[in-house]
């Protein structure tokens, strides 16, 4: 994914980054679609996504990332490892990353031994949490979130962590949102590639990207064009439609 520029002033965005955390992500046994989730539904809030990545359930190993990678950006989210399994190992690793002890939140463990009957101590772990940290309830499920600092910790099961992010979403409402202009041209990549560049080099507030693909019907290339700015993203793409089908585009 193609960074987005730095904002021209009264266009402001935020940035975030992703990192989704189990063994069965980087393995590849699951497809890791939480990142790309996210990644959409925080671009209409203003918020552009710098990186994603995928890491084993290794308490130093995420804690190492999470040290050196939440500073750079205003959110930084994770998602996965918060169940009661020994390889859900999240909330260990976030407390390592700020240097915390883990401590129970009496409220939290209270309402999950209620609502947990058939197991009340299982559940209740859920509730040992960094310290100094918010916690997030699960609408669809046990364990909860967590904020702490700009780190936001979400459940790895997708219903659950959209479901979560949806109650909070507001908190990330940044400027303008990112707007996006996709259109598939019957073309090959290496005859628009002149004009994407030029496209970028006259707009730099527009991310310019270019898909190439093929099927039984032939190359088909999509291009996207991404901004903060919707005067920029209109007026970019109104010239680039034009230019690629002048050059035999359709």
């Amino acid at each position: 994914m193609p960074a987005l520029p730095a904002p021209k002033a009264g266009k402001l965005t935020a940035s975030a980054s992703i990192l989704t955390i189990g063994n069965e992500l980087v393995s590849g046994d699951v497809p890791n679609s939480n990142a790309a989730w996210l990644a959409r539904r925080l671009a209409p809030l203003g918020v552009a996504v710098r990186l994603t990545a995928a890491l084993p359930d290794e308490i130093d190993t995420v804690a190492d990332f999470v040290r050196a990678e939440a500073p750079r950006v205003d959110f930084f989210f994770v998602t996965g490892g918060l169940g009661g399994t020994p390889d859900d190992l999240t909330r260990e690793a976030i407390a390592a990353a700020f240097r915390v002890p883990q401590e129970e939140l009496p409220e939290v463990a209270a309402e999950l031994r209620a609502r947990f009957t058939r197991n009340p101590e299982y559940a209740a772990r859920w509730a040992l949490l960094p310290r100094g940290c918010r916690p997030l309830a699960n609408p669809l499920g046990g364990a909860p979130g967590f904020v702490l600092e700009n780190v936001y910790v979400l459940p790895g099961l997708p219903s659950e962590m959209e479901a979560m992010f949806a109650s909070i979403e507001e908190e990330f409402r940044r400027g303008s949102p990112i707007q996006a202009w996709r259109r598939v041209y019957r073309t090959y990549e290496s005859v628009i590639a002149a004009t994407l560049a030029e496209t970028g080099e006259r707009w730099p507030g527009v991310v310019v990207g270019s898909y190439p693909s093929f099927s039984s019907e032939g190359f088909t290339v999509e291009v996207v064009l991404k901004s903060s700015d919707a005067d920029e993203l209109a007026a970019a793409s109104s010239w680039l439609a034009a230019a690629i089908e002048e050059s035999g585009g359709r």
